[in-house]
Formats: C-alpha cells, sequence, structure tokens
C-alpha cells in the first residue's frame, strides 16, 4: 500500500481509460427498439446512425452499437447500472408481448433483474450503489465465458501488451481475470465448464492513454488485425505473452484519445417521462 494518509494506488487506473462500446449485429432494428428503448428504457443516439443499417443505444457515457445483420451473442454477461426497477419490471413486462417467439426473457433477482434481448443476449441490471462508482446510468461491466486455466495468460496480456491493471481473482466458481478498463468499469474472463461457442465477430472499444506502446507490441506479434486510420486500430487474438499460446478471440477496437469521438456528450432521456406527466426540461436523465 502507498504510504501517507491515503492510499493512492485507488486512483490509478492503468492504461485503459474507457470501454466506451460493444458491438452486437442484430437483424431487426423493430425488434431491438422494442428490447432496449421500450424495455429496458434506454435511449436511442439521435445523431449518428439513424437509419435502418445501425442503431446506437445510449447508456450514460457508454453505449451499445447494433449494426444491422446477422445476430452476434456475446459469450458471457452485460452488467447494467440504472435506478428505478419496478419501473423497469412494468416496461419489460409491457413488451413481453411484442417480443413473443423470441429468446427474450426477464426476472428480478434478489439484486438485480436479469434479462435476455430477443438474441440471446444476456443481461443483469443493477440498482446504483457504491459499488459501482456511484454511476446511475452506465455499463460497468462486460464479463465473458472462457476455458479453464487461462485466466493467468489473459491477465498477463493486459498487464504486459496493453498496460492495463489487471488481477487474478478466485471465487467458489473457479479463478477469473479481471481487467480494470476505465472508472468503475472492469472486463472480466471468467473461467468455466461451458461449451465456448465460435467466435462471431462482436468487438469492444476502448480508449487508451497510451498508443503507440500497444500497437507496437501487437504488431511485433503479428496480432493486429485492422489498420483503421490515424487514431484507431483493432486486435482480435489474445495470447499468453509468455508462450504466444491462443487464449480468447475478442475484437477490441482500440482509440487514441485524440479520436474525434472520445468524450462525445451522449444524449440519455428519462424513461419515465410520459406525455401525461411531462414536465418542461425534465426531458433528460438526472
Amino acid at each position: 500500500m502507498t504510504q501517507g494518509m491515503f492510499d493512492r494506488e485507488l486512483g490509478d487506473t492503468g492504461n485503459i481509460v474507457a470501454l466506451e462500446h460493444v458491438n452486437l449485429a442484430i437483424p431487426d432494428q423493430q425488434l431491438a427498439t422494442v428490447f432496449y428503448v421500450m424495455g429496458l428504457g434506454l435511449t436511442r443516439d439521435p445523431y449518428l446512425f439513424t437509419g435502418t443499417n445501425n442503431m446506437w443505444i445510449n447508456i450514460g457515457r457508454n453505449q451499445i452499437h447494433m449494426p444491422t445483420g446477422a445476430p452476434m451473442v456475446l459469450p458471457g454477461t452485460l452488467s447494467l447500472v440504472m435506478p428505478h426497477h419496478e419501473a423497469l419490471l412494468q416496461r419489460l413486462a409491457g413488451v413481453s408481448e411484442l417480443l413473443a417467439g423470441t429468446r427474450f426473457t426477464f426476472e428480478a433477482r434478489a439484486d438485480h433483474v436479469a434479462a435476455t434481448c430477443p438474441w440471446g443476449n444476456r443481461f443483469r441490471i443493477f440498482e446504483p450503489s457504491e459499488r459501482f462508482a456511484r454511476a446511475r446510468l452506465a455499463l460497468p461491466c462486460v464479463e465473458l465465458d472462457v476455458p479453464r486455466g487461462t485466466a493467468a495468460g489473459i491477465t498477463a496480456f493486459y498487464r504486459e501488451i496493453m498496460g492495463a491493471r489487471a488481477t487474478v481473482d478466485s471465487d467458489s466458481q473457479g479463478a477469473s481475470a479481471r481487467v480494470m478498463v476505465g472508472p468503475g468499469q472492469t472486463l472480466v474472463y471468467r473461467e468455466g465448464d461451458e461449451t465456448i461457442v465460435p467466435y462471431d465477430g462482436h468487438h469492444i472499444q476502448i480508449y487508451v492513454n497510451d498508443f503507440s506502446g500497444p500497437y507496437e507490441r501487437l504488431r511485433a506479434r503479428g496480432l493486429v488485425s485492422q489498420e483503421d486510420d490515424t487514431y484507431q486500430y483493432r486486435f482480435r487474438q489474445i495470447i499468453d505473452p509468455a508462450t504466444s499460446q491462443p487464449l480468447v478471440m475478442l475484437e477490441h477496437e482500440v482509440r487514441s484519445l485524440l479520436h474525434p469521438l472520445y468524450g462525445r456528450p451522449l444524449v440519455n432521456r428519462d424513461p419515465r417521462v410520459t406525455n401525461r406527466n411531462y414536465v418542461a426540461g425534465c426531458e433528460s436523465f438526472r
């Protein structure tokens, strides 16, 4: 622990400063609107990709991007922070008939609401608390299922290649690699015995402070999969840096803090506001 009155290491973020979005293709924007906008009560970005080829859903400072295409299913769970769960449950119940015949489900559990989108992506929705760094609307965690014996190598990859803060955690279910990807945000790779489905192309997008350092280390190992532009590149394969053994596939869209979208303000509505209870100036989420 750092000497002094406070543990200053608690203020360290590592090189990854934000996980901005998760990208999951969907085949039907109308069903996506029913689930994400009408059911969850989130907000479609009103400025970018407003047509039928893509939709961006805002979650506080975070997003889910959903280009139109063959459905992608994350092999794990996305955690959301959102207040007013009684209203959330009423909204989800209200869209059940519209989503009949899909993989949509929801239920209230002890400390969260569990929901599954029409194509099988799983969500855990929590009330705001100190556990989530006082966030009131956010995407604080993306958790992925990985094979047994991979957590240590995944942790080493993020530490040595990406310069991130990462640890190996253990609980009654086994080991997991926990990576800090922003204030109050974690990317968790949880070991388990589940059959890992073939990778379908879903990706996450991160912002990093040291942009060129990870790039050079990735390029030296032949891991850069796409050169997008001056301020963005991608990689897909996570390896054990000690052995170069492939561990898991997850495309990372890596952006510099000089990327023009960094810190873009996002519009978030209060889903409880309707035409019947409208008060001027109270449409935005507070």
